[in-house]
């Protein structure tokens, strides 16, 4: 018998990802939508063969009556406190009133367990969800991943193509962490599927410090890349502050001042795990930082 697993946020990119992961391991899957979404997005997902409900996303009940029978429910929403706080709420509550014995919040993120609040506004926003859902009945489970993998070639300024040099705050041997949206998603169907996860899982593709980056990049390029050390941790805070004073934009998901927030998190090393949970789904092939650079075409930057 199938295990149904219902999911919020199957439109968007490591949502779909997820869905195809459950899809893949046999699993009925039920995504939630919001009544203006896409129909062509509706479309894709039921030729894949997933069961698609548009509800009023504000109406707890609305949403129960299509979680009826599932094993888990996955979030994969992100947005600000009204998206990761308020509309998870509303998620969780549905599962909880259709006895959905297990949730998996939208964290996939670093390990913020151990991360002062106020440090990171993001991160605090899924920390009070985090308050909420301890407080009920169903059986909770985090997945840490660290920062995604893709962002290396995106949004995250770590490696400086056009430089030829690696951004470095503070100690270039401190290890970072980097988990692809792929490998992310397959892992959270696995957890999904897995009746018996704990509150954290901590996985990580691969761990590779700033002097690593040199090293890999040089090799991986031809061209000899070098450590860019504009200051420490602390000159790095006094920008975050002087950055967010002039240029607020709270309403933004990824302000300029919020990814240096993450960044700085990377940096500081508070974040790295000290346990590892990779091993407790071994199909899942792992990938590495350089198998990712290679299939993006680094060299070609």
């Amino acid at each position: 018998m199938k295990k149904i697993i219902v999911i919020a946020g199957a439109t968007g990119n490591l949502g779909g990802k997820i869905v195809k992961s459950l899809l893949a391991k046999n699993a009925e899957v039920r995504a939630i939508v919001r009544l203006e979404t896409d129909i062509e997005k509706i479309k894709d997902l039921e030729q894949k063969g997933v069961k698609v409900f548009q509800v009023n996303t504000n109406n707890k009940s609305e949403i129960s009556e299509h979680c009826v029978g599932a094993h888990c429910f996955i979030s994969a929403l992100a947005g600000l406190s009204e998206t990761v706080i308020d509309a998870q709420k509303i998620f969780l509550d549905a599962a909880i009133e259709s006895n959905v014995p297990r949730f998996i919040p939208s964290d996939y993120s670093s390990d913020f367990t151990n991360l002062k609040e106020g440090e990171n506004r993001n991160l605090d926003f899924r920390r009070k969800f985090h308050a909420y859902i301890d407080k009920t009945p169903i059986k909770a489970t985090t997945i840490f991943n660290g920062p995604f993998m893709d962002l290396l070639t995106t949004d995250m300024p770590l490696i400086l193509f056009k430089q030829n040099k690696i951004l470095c705050w503070g100690n270039a041997n401190q290890i970072l962490e980097f988990t692809t949206t792929s490998n992310v998603a397959e892992y959270t169907a696995a957890a999904a599927l897995d009746e018996n996860t704990p509150r954290y899982l901590r996985i990580a593709g691969d761990r590779l410090s700033c002097n690593d980056f040199v090293k890999l990049l040089t090799e991986l390029t031809n061209k000899k890349y070098k450590l860019f050390r504009p200051g420490g941790i602390s000159l790095l805070n006094f920008i975050i502050k002087v950055t967010r004073f002039f240029s607020p934009a709270e309403k933004e998901l990824y302000p300029a001042w919020q990814g240096m927030q993450y960044m700085r998190d990377l940096m500081e090393g508070r974040i790295i795990f000290q346990k590892y949970d990779n091993d407790r789904y071994p199909e899942i092939k792992w990938t590495s930082v350089k198998e990712f650079l290679i299939t993006e075409k680094v060299d070609l930057k």
